[in-house]
C-alpha cells in the first residue's frame, strides 16, 4: 500500500513520474523534492535559446504554478537529497527526514569538472542561473575558448559564435561529436563550425586555466600553448548525481542501475539521466542524458511503482541545433558499428544514416533530414531490422564508414 510517495529530483523526469502517477489514480501522498528554489523547467533550451538571448527565463517553465498545484503534491524545493535508508524507507535532506512507501530517484548529473576552473570567468552549465551567469559573462567578453566536444560543448561554441564571438573549441577527440555519432558525422561537424568561423584545437586537453587577479586570462593546453580567453566554458561531460546513494545499498555503478522496469530496490525506482536500466529492445544496459528519454522513463518508472510492471524498451531520440544544421537521432550509435547512408547525400549536408551493429540497424541520424522521413527510419530500429537492398541508396551513393573502435 503506497500512502507515501517521494520522488527525488523535481526537474523532467520527476515532473513527468509526479504526474503519471496521478493521472494512473494514484491519491495519497506526494512529495517532489528539488535542489532548485525553482519549479520544473526544460534544460535543453539552455545551451541555446537562453544563451542566445532569443528566450526570457520564464518560457522554459515546463508547468505554470496552476497545474502544479493540481498535482495536490508537497514541494520541498531547495532542499538536496543526502542520504537514502532502504530499511527504514527515510530519505534524508538537507532541511530534514521523509519517510515513504515508494521513492523515485530522479536527481539527474553533475557536470565534471577541471582542476583551477574556480577562477572567475570559467563557467559550466547545468543549471538556468549557471545559462544566465554564462550569458552575462559572453556579453561583456569577446573571447571564448569552450572545452569540450560533445553536444553541450559544441551547442556553446554555436551559439557564442551567433554572438559573433571569437570562439576557440578544444577536445580530445579528432572531430566534435565523434564519440557520439563516430568520424563521418564528426568530421561533417567540425566542418560545419569551421565554415562559421570557430577555430578547432582537436586531439589536445587543457593542463591549466591562466589567470589574473582570480580571473581568467587564458587556457594553457597539453602542448603548452596558450589560447587566450575572456571567458572559459567546460563542457566535458557529466557524472550521475548518485554520491548521496553511496552508504545506501542500492546498486550504484554509471547511475543507480535498475532492471528493465527501472526498478532498483522493492518500491524504488529511478529515471532520467542518472538511471542505468537494462533496455531489452537492445540487450544492454544503458543510461541515456536526453530530454525526451526523462520524460518517458519518469513516467514509465511511475506507472511500474503502481504495478504495471512492464518493461521500458525505448528508442532512444537524440536533437541538436547548430547554425543551419539540425541533428536528430533514434537508438544508440556503438564504436563498433558500420555507417551507410540511406537517405540523401552527405556532400549536400542533408542526408540520414544507418547504424548497423552485427547486421542489426541500432541507430538512425538525420542532417537537415526530413522529420517524417526520419521517422520512417525509425522503424528500422524498432524493428531490429537489416539493412535491405531497397533501403539503402544505390552503391554509388552509399558511404560506409567504420567507426573508430
Amino acid at each position: 500500500m503506497l500512502g507515501q510517495v517521494v520522488i527525488v529530483g523535481a526537474s523532467a523526469a520527476g515532473l513527468s513520474a509526479a504526474e503519471a502517477l496521478r493521472a494512473k489514480g494514484y491519491d495519497g501522498r506526494l512529495t517532489l523534492v528539488g535542489e532548485e528554489r525553482r519549479l520544473p523547467y526544460d534544460r535543453p533550451p539552455l545551451s541555446k535559446q537562453i544563451l542566445s538571448g532569443q528566450w526570457q527565463p520564464e518560457r522554459l517553465q515546463l508547468r505554470d504554478e496552476a497545474a502544479i498545484g493540481r498535482l495536490d503534491a508537497e514541494l520541498r524545493l531547495g532542499e538536496t537529497a543526502i542520504g537514502l535508508d532502504v530499511a527504514r524507507r527515510e530519505l534524508v535532506l538537507d532541511g530534514g527526514g521523509l519517510t515513504f512507501d515508494g521513492l523515485v530517484i530522479a536527481t539527474g548529473v553533475r557536470p565534471w569538472r577541471l582542476s583551477g576552473d574556480d577562477v572567475a570567468g570559467v563557467c559550466s552549465i547545468r543549471s538556468l542561473d549557471d545559462a544566465l551567469a554564462l550569458r552575462a559573462a559572453l556579453q561583456a567578453g569577446q573571447k571564448v575558448v569552450v572545452v569540450g566536444t560533445g553536444f553541450l560543448g559544441t551547442e556553446v561554441a554555436a551559439a557564442s559564435r551567433d554572438l559573433n564571438l571569437d570562439v576557440t573549441l578544444v577536445g580530445r577527440q579528432s572531430s566534435p561529436l565523434e564519440r557520439q555519432f563516430g568520424a563521418q558525422v564528426g568530421e561533417l561537424v567540425a566542418q560545419t563550425h569551421s565554415d562559421h568561423g570557430v577555430r578547432l584545437l582537436m586531439n589536445t586537453g587543457v593542463l591549466r586555466f591562466i589567470s589574473a587577479g582570480r580571473r581568467v586570462t587564458g587556457v594553457e593546453l597539453s602542448d603548452h600553448r596558450v589560447i587566450n580567453a575572456d571567458v572559459v566554458v567546460v563542457a566535458v561531460g557529466a557524472t550521475p548525481a548518485t554520491t548521496w546513494l553511496a552508504d545506501s545499498g542500492l546498486r550504484i555503478g554509471d547511475g543507480v542501475e535498475c532492471d528493465a522496469g527501472c526498478r532498483a530496490a522493492p518500491g524504488i525506482y529511478a529515471a532520467g539521466d542518472v538511471a542505468s536500466w537494462y533496455n531489452p529492445l537492445f540487450d544492454r544496459q544503458m543510461r541515456v542524458e536526453h530530454r525526451l528519454n526523462a520524460t518517458e522513463q519518469g513516467a514509465a518508472a511511475a506507472a511500474n511503482l503502481l504495478g504495471a510492471d512492464r518493461p521500458f524498451a525505448s528508442v532512444p531520440y537524440f536533437w541538436s541545433h547548430q547554425y543551419d544544421a539540425r541533428l536528430q537521432a533514434y537508438g544508440i550509435f556503438s564504436t563498433g558499428a558500420e555507417t551507410t547512408v540511406v537517405y540523401g547525400a552527405v556532400a549536400d549536408r542533408t542526408f540520414a544514416t544507418a547504424y548497423v551493429e552485427n547486421g542489426t540497424v541500432v541507430g538512425v541520424l538525420g542532417w537537415n533530414c526530413p522529420p517524417r522521413r526520419l521517422r520512417e527510419l525509425r522503424q528500422l530500429v524498432v524493428d531490429r531490422d537489416t539493412l535491405r537492398r531497397d533501403t539503402a541508396h544505390a552503391a554509388e551513393d552509399v558511404l560506409v564508414v567504420r567507426q573508430p573502435g
